[in-house]
Formats: structure tokens, sequence, C-alpha cells
């Protein structure tokens, strides 16, 4: 059985987590932390991590990323590992994981979904196969539209990936209407759509001469994204100091 504490157990995913782990035999939340007394649940919820005194195996922390350092300095005093869900760390709190990981696993990913995370070691071989048969590679992704940023952050780990897997040798093009000229190879195209309640959808194409092969990743709540930390926290404890991501959970 694994034990968690929940770091931002009254926010929206913290809810959905909640939920999730109770009807897993495998994992218990035996404690939240949030500034939040908004909803009572079946664990003891702390404002900071200095008033918890629970024995837990792993963190999860689908919050903010403010009081980043107390959270690091509890889990390195007890020797847990932290499952890191949150984004929009400053440079000074990327250097305080980095060098938590030295000490304490820690996991991160762009996008906790184990179907994204799989895409992406998808995307990875076949773009090592297709580019050289002259297949040129687009990304389309699609948003709710309160969505703020576009790109999505998924779209350029993809985009990454496909990068990476050909020695980094591609610009990221993600607006044509000012290019009069045909497509250059060496190109990864990049286009974002917003509308209604588009939980998110991704395609990745490669389009080649008279064939067209599409990869569709569609998520239809956010609940994947609270799986994917969930059995990430079950993946975590017992191993080694580093940095880990949900690569290494779906192996």
């Amino acid at each position: 059985m694994t034990k968690i504490i929940l770091r931002g157990c009254n926010g929206k995913m913290g809810e959905v987590i909640t939920q999730l782990v109770e009807e897993d035999d495998k994992a218990a939340i035996v404690a939240g932390i949030d500034v939040s007394m908004s909803r009572e649940h079946k664990y003891p919820v702390y404002y900071s991590f200095m008033q918890c005194n629970v024995a837990a195996d792993v963190i999860i922390d689908f919050s903010s990323p403010v009081n980043t350092r107390d959270m690091i300095d509890y889990a390195i005093e007890r020797g847990i590992g932290i499952v890191l869900c949150t984004t929009g760390f400053s440079k000074e709190d990327q250097e305080l994981i980095d060098e938590a990981s030295k000490i304490i696993p820690i996991l991160r990913s762009a996008n906790m979904s184990m179907g994204i995370n799989l895409l992406l070691k998808m995307v990875k071989e076949a773009a090592k196969i297709l580019s050289d048969a002259g297949f040129d590679m687009e990304i389309v992704e699609k948003h709710h539209n309160r969505k703020v940023d576009a790109p999505s952050g998924t779209a350029l780990a993809l985009a990454d990936a496909l990068n990476e897997s050909l020695n980094n040798q591609y610009e990221y093009v993600y607006d044509r209407t000012n290019i009069r000229a045909p497509r250059e190879k060496k190109e990864i195209g990049i286009s974002s759509v917003r509308g209604g309640t588009i939980v998110g959808e991704h395609d990745v194409i490669f389009a080649g001469s008279d064939e067209v092969i599409e990869i569709r990743h569609t998520a239809y709540s956010k609940a994947i994204f609270a799986k994917g930390a969930i059995q990430a926290a079950k993946y975590l404890p017992g191993k080694k100091a580093g940095m880990y991501s949900m690569d290494d959970v779906i192996g």
C-alpha cells in the first residue's frame, strides 16, 4: 500500500485524485496539505508541511510553486519522493528541485497522462523511420476557449520528442500567414485551435507522398492526469535519488 501526502488536496485536481485513490486498493492518501480548508476529507488536512507529522511514502504536488522549499525540506528530512505535477516554477525553484533530486527521487513530466507519454515514445520511433522517407511532420493541438497559452506545453513536448530523435536538426514554425514560400523540409509545424470545452486533443501528422499517417491523443476529462499522478506515486517509493519522468513509469 502506497501512502500518499497530497499537496493541493482541495483544488480541482486534488478532488479528482482523492476520488480515484479511494477506489485504488494499492494506494491511500494519509494526509493533505492546502491553504484552503474548503472541503472535508477522510484524511487530515494541514495548512503547511510544518504541521504535518504523518508517515508517508511519497508526496503528490498538484498545487502551485508557492512554498516549494517547505515541501522539499519535508521530503528530504523524511527521505520520501515527490511527484511534481505543478508548473510555473521560477529559475530559483528549478535549481532547488534539481539539487533536491540529488538526495531524493523526484518525478516530473510535461504531461501526467499515461497516453500522452506513450504517444511521446511512439512519435520518436516514427520520426526516425519516416523523416528519412521524406515525410513532413506537423502537430495540431486543440483546447477549450479559456486556455490562455498557445501552443500547449504538450504540443511543444511532442515537437521536442520529434526533434530530439532527429538530432535537433529541425526548426519550429508556429504561423504560416506571413510565409510566402514552400515548406522547408527540416521544420515542424505547430498549430493551435481554441474553442468550446475541448479538454485536449493532440494530432501528430506525418505527411508523405500519396500517404498520411496520423497519431492522435484525445483527453475527455482531467481525470487522465490524476490517474497518471497516482501511477507515478506508486512507482516512485524505493527508487534511488534522481530526476524521473512518466517515461520511466510506462517503461
